[in-house]
């Protein structure tokens, strides 16, 4: 399905250079138990246990076939884990864990409606993160856990991804954060900001580039360190693997710049042949870009059409020319 996301010039600038402070939907699981590491290393693609205590990771569930149930992050705590995933797979993802943890073992947890998530977004948003009184941000693909108010908080910071970083939190605790925040400079943002900011970094959506079809590979998790290959054994492992080791994905998560007119449709095509989908648009006040899996063939630089007009791959993340040039 596609989706459409539109920013005006200030917006834009204020992802690139600014320090943006948004809510965003997910869905929230907790794992505990005795055996919580060993049973959820063999449902996720990344390897769980060489990431050690206060890890932040990448990865996700998949079906016995290898494609995509749900994608998302992993905060790992001691032998506890958070896993933060697309709101719309809350009830998939629910009946995954019934049928794969042993309760002896683990017991999964859905935590939705007791957390509020606020994501930072922008180049400059860690920088407005104030020491006092929140303490200091963990390095890059790391986790802390903090006092505020009356509640405590977990706080992430991807190595890479969408955002510069994610809070979890009780409600009232994170709107005491909030309160701090805004005071320290970052202005509240909301879902557009959420949506332009992981289109510019060329992260795939669940009902955008991700359906129930698509392996971890096509949608750019080897460049996202998303997948683990010296890991054990895990739900979809072959058929990821012998991809890997063997061949070589079909299709591949790819940036659009569109010359003049806007897609009118999610089509692809090279010439007379189809090629592929455009899965999220981002408009801008004098362009229009956006994200497509497409044929492996194609690489930046090649002419498409894409929903009935003009345009050309490009590589991903986009970069400043093809935002602002």
């Amino acid at each position: 399905m596609l989706t459409a996301t539109q920013l005006d010039f200030d917006q834009l600038h204020r992802l690139r250079s600014g320090a943006v402070l948004a809510s965003a939907d997910r869905a929230v699981f907790r794992i505990t138990g005795p055996g919580a590491l060993d049973c959820i290393q063999g449902l996720w693609t990344n390897d769980l246990l060489q990431a050690e205590d206060g890890a932040f990771t990448y990865g996700a569930l998949l079906t016995p076939k290898g494609m995509i149930i749900a994608d998302g992050w992993s905060l790992r705590t001691g032998d506890d884990l958070t896993l933060v995933l697309p709101a719309a797979t809350r009830e998939a993802v629910e009946l995954n864990f019934r049928r794969s943890l042993p309760p002896r073992l683990a017991t999964a947890s859905e935590l939705s409606s007791a957390i509020t998530m606020l994501l930072l977004l922008g180049d400059g948003a860690l920088e407005r993160w104030p020491v006092l009184p929140l303490g200091r941000l963990p390095a890059p693909g790391g986790v802390m856990q903090g006092d505020h108010l009356e509640g405590s908080y977990l706080a992430a910071v991807p190595p890479m991804g969408p955002f510069a970083a994610l809070l979890l939190g009780s409600p009232g605790t994170m709107a005491g954060i909030g309160g701090v925040l805004e005071s320290a400079g970052m202005v509240r943002g909301g879902v557009v900001d959420v949506e332009g900011s992981r289109i510019m970094a060329g992260w795939p959506a669940l009902g955008a580039e991700i359906d129930e079809r698509t392996l971890p590979q096509e949608v750019r998790f080897d460049e996202h360190a998303g997948v683990s290959y010296t890991k054990g054994c895990y739900t979809g492992q072959e058929t990821v693997a012998r991809l890997h080791f063997r061949g070589h994905a079909n299709r591949q998560l790819r940036g659009i710049r569109w010359h003049g007119a806007r897609p009118s449709d999610e089509v692809i095509s090279a010439g007379d042949r189809a090629v592929g989908r455009v899965g999220s648009l981002l408009s801008l006040p004098d362009r229009t870009l956006g994200l497509g899996v497409v044929r492996r063939e194609l690489g930046p630089g090649d002419r498409i059409t894409a929903g009935g007009a003009r345009a050309e791959i490009t590589e991903l993340p986009f970069t400043t020319a093809d935002l602002e040039g």
